[in-house]
């Protein structure tokens, strides 16, 4: 059975529908997928959970609390990570992020 991994990006210029992409291999399923809010984060990790997906990699947006949440959601069966930067560099992701409004 292939593995499947699912990377998550949050913003609101993403429409989830057409934003989204699959890469498969011999060995393992690759997704890619956007929401436009935590509730659809939330609803989206509850369903990969469900479709046998193990590892689910948050972008930045959602940092640790909103990792945790997600972990709970999965009954902490998924490996959930998130996305993080060196807070020397916050001031260039602030100004880059910004312009996405």
């Amino acid at each position: 059975m292939k593995k499947k991994f699912a990377f998550l990006l949050m913003g609101s210029h993403y429409n989830p529908e057409e934003h989204q992409a699959c890469f498969e291999t011999a060995n393992q399923i690759t997704y890619i997928f956007t929401v436009k809010s935590f509730e659809e984060a939330y609803a989206k990790v509850s369903f990969l959970e469900k479709e046998g997906v193990g590892a689910i990699e948050l972008c930045g947006a959602f940092g640790e609390e909103r990792a945790q949440k997600m972990i709970e959601l999965t009954h902490n069966k998924v490996a959930i990570g998130y996305v993080t930067h060196k807070p020397e560099q916050d001031h260039l992701f602030a100004n880059f992020f910004s312009t996405f409004k």
